[in-house]
């Protein structure tokens, strides 16, 4: 028989069941309701449902068949109108025979006094073979230390230890007491915080604040919920707000229906555990926005130190305190802000009701199951859990969801030193803004000197240009009264009628010609200098006054040639003369130097 597939829905008078059956003949079906019980026949089709709530039979029920979608839609009355018959979305739980949805002990003690007899009657045999009794140490007794949900599994991990080392941090927890792996837990934790990570995430939280905004399907369906709440004043269906798909609804009628049976302790166990995994899927869902990737199952058990050490709590803070360090160690966006905000979307869920926490544990099923190893997980901790909230009452939820509400978790909780460390961060910040402020202030100030200093250069150049001025006059002056006494002196000289010796040491009678060339050399070499125009003009006067002599004497031919030769320097170097008479306003000064061209002139007039 094939179990079909359908949904059921409510009014205030009226129960609706419809029910797909595809290529079943429609003109051969049963149906049967009375009380809780309901079932449904269409070869090859079976429904065999165990209501929340008592419906009747009075005339005013209602089938219909669709033949293009295949569907069978079923109308019953309710019993009591106005009713409201919760978890109509456990399909699971509404599966479950009657007999079963109240768990019994697994074991009892049934006719104890029958079996009693029993064993008087029975002769016990005194010639049995004995051993004598050894002391066994205690450390060599292997204890095995259960896990999963309710703690209600053991031996597990002997087998596939090797299968499942990537699916759980803990090594042989079949060994290792709940203590131990809370010690454990711990210590990885301290080695795997990365303050430098942690900070930097801190200070550049542009990722962060971009995931925070986003707004998960239970932010509107809690809103919704809230918002009816305040108009009417009272309660409404929880399950109304949650809307499940057809893929999940599969995923419900292929769980195998069971009880657990759970003792107080191991029902508070149950409850922490589920809070731990809801934080780890929340921040799963908030940092990838609602999109699953390769890394969505390694989130969620690595967030979850129930799922990835086995962790047993104690009190709903532990659990806050676990998830906060484990999401400030282990993924790739770590800021306490995820960490209040995975709190905060977790108290949605539960205030949404089992059908809320429901959709999120199929969503986690669904990762697992697609993932390799960590399926495991599902047959440890997620299938339970699907199976046994739908039979959970939602009063339990909302006082959990209230509890978490009031809980408080900050930064000195964590144990990781997050204040002392942001405090030592934001005065180094400080110290380098203050380092920065100042070199800009430096750089500021030195354009403003740069301009100081041209001024300053500009002002030293303007009087540095007075005074070459100034310099120039004299020179000038000076000049003036030297033709004079030069002139004198040739006057003099003249009267003497000496020979005129030149430069050689030879006699000439005749040497015009020789001062005419040197003349012209002379006018040549001193255009192409940067030499006054001033002084330029009074030397070659002295000279035109020493070349309309024909015979001077020796001393006149000597001082003449000295002339010449001063021309000649003043022609090569006029850079180091400019310089010397801006710098220091020196005159002129005679180099011992003897001017080739004299030479040349002289000795090619010899020869003519």
């Amino acid at each position: 028989m094939i179990t079909p597939a359908f949904e059921l829905s409510q009014d205030p008078d009226f129960l609706t069941i419809i029910i797909k059956i595809p290529y079943a003949r429609a003109s051969e079906f049963d149906v049967y309701f009375e009380g809780e019980d309901f079932k449904f026949y269409a070869k090859p089709y079976f429904l065999r449902l165990t209501l929340p709530g008592r419906i009747v039979e009075d005339g005013r029920e209602k089938a219909s068949y669709n033949t293009d979608k295949g569907t069978f839609t079923i109308q019953l009355p309710k019993e009591i109108p106005g009713q409201y018959f919760e978890g109509l979305d456990m399909l699971t739980s509404l599966l479950a025979p009657k007999k079963l949805r109240a768990a019994k002990p697994l074991v009892e003690e049934i006719a104890a006094s029958a079996q009693l007899s029993e064993e008087e009657e029975e002769e016990f045999d005194w010639e049995i073979e004995q051993t004598p009794y050894k002391e066994t140490a205690e450390s060599t007794l292997q204890q095995q230390y259960c896990y999963g949900f309710g703690n209600l599994r053991s031996a597990v991990f002997q087998r596939l230890q090797d299968e499942l080392s990537d699916v759980i941090d803990i090594k042989d927890p079949d060994r290792v007491p709940v203590d131990e792996r809370r010690r454990k837990r711990l210590a990885a934790e301290a080695a795997k915080f990365d303050p430098d990570h942690y900070l930097a995430d801190f200070f550049e939280d542009e990722a962060i604040q971009h995931v925070l905004k986003y707004k998960p399907w239970w932010v509107d369906a809690h809103k919704k919920k809230m918002a009816l709440q305040e108009e009417s004043h009272q309660e409404h269906d929880r399950q109304t707000f949650v809307v499940f798909s057809e893929e999940e609804r599969e995923q419900l009628r292929k769980f195998k229906n069971k009880s657990h049976l759970l003792d107080k302790r191991a029902r508070h166990h149950v409850y922490l555990s589920l809070i731990d995994i809801l934080l780890a899927y929340c921040y799963e869902i908030c940092v990838n926005e609602g999109d699953k990737n390769v890394e969505s199952s390694w989130n969620v058990r690595k967030l979850s130190a129930t799922l990835c050490w086995l962790e047993s709590f104690t009190s709903i803070h532990d659990v806050l305190v676990s998830f906060g360090r484990r999401v400030l160690c282990y993924p790739l966006h770590r800021h306490f802000r995820l960490v209040t905000r995975a709190i905060d979307d977790a108290v949605m869920i539960l205030q949404l009701g089992k059908g809320a926490v429901l959709k999120c544990l199929l969503d986690i099923h669904k990762i697992f199951r697609e993932n390799d190893p960590s399926y495991i997980l599902n047959d440890l901790f997620i299938t339970d859990y699907c199976v046994w909230i739908q039979k959970t009452k939602s009063k339990k939820l909302a006082a959990l969801a209230e509890s978490l509400q009031k809980a408080t978790l900050t930064k000195s909780h964590i144990g990781l030193e997050l204040e002392e460390l942001e405090a030592a961060a934001v005065l180094v910040q400080e110290e380098e803004s203050k380092l920065k402020a100042a070199g800009t202030v430096s750089k500021q100030q030195l354009p403003s000197s740069e301009s100081e200093t041209s001024d300053s250069e500009e002002s030293s150049s303007t009087s540095s240009s007075e005074t070459e001025g100034s310099d120039s006059d004299e020179r000038e002056s000076s000049t003036s009264e030297d033709g004079k006494i030069n002139s004198l002196q040739g006057a003099l000289q003249e009267e003497r009628t000496a020979p005129l010796i030149d430069c050689n040491g030879l006699r000439q009678d005749t040497n015009t010609s020789m001062f005419e060339v040197s003349d012209e050399k002379s006018k040549v070499s001193l255009q192409s200098t940067s030499v006054p125009g001033k002084l330029i003009e009074e030397l070659e006067k002295q000279m035109h006054t020493a070349i309309r002599l024909s015979e001077q004497p020796e001393g006149l031919a000597t001082a003449s040639c000295v002339v010449s030769q001063q021309q000649e320097n003043c022609a090569s170097e006029p850079d180091g003369f400019s310089k010397d008479a801006v710098g220091k306003g020196n005159f002129l000064e005679v180099s011992s130097k003897k001017n080739p061209l004299l030479f040349l002139c002289s000795t090619n007039e010899e020869e003519d």
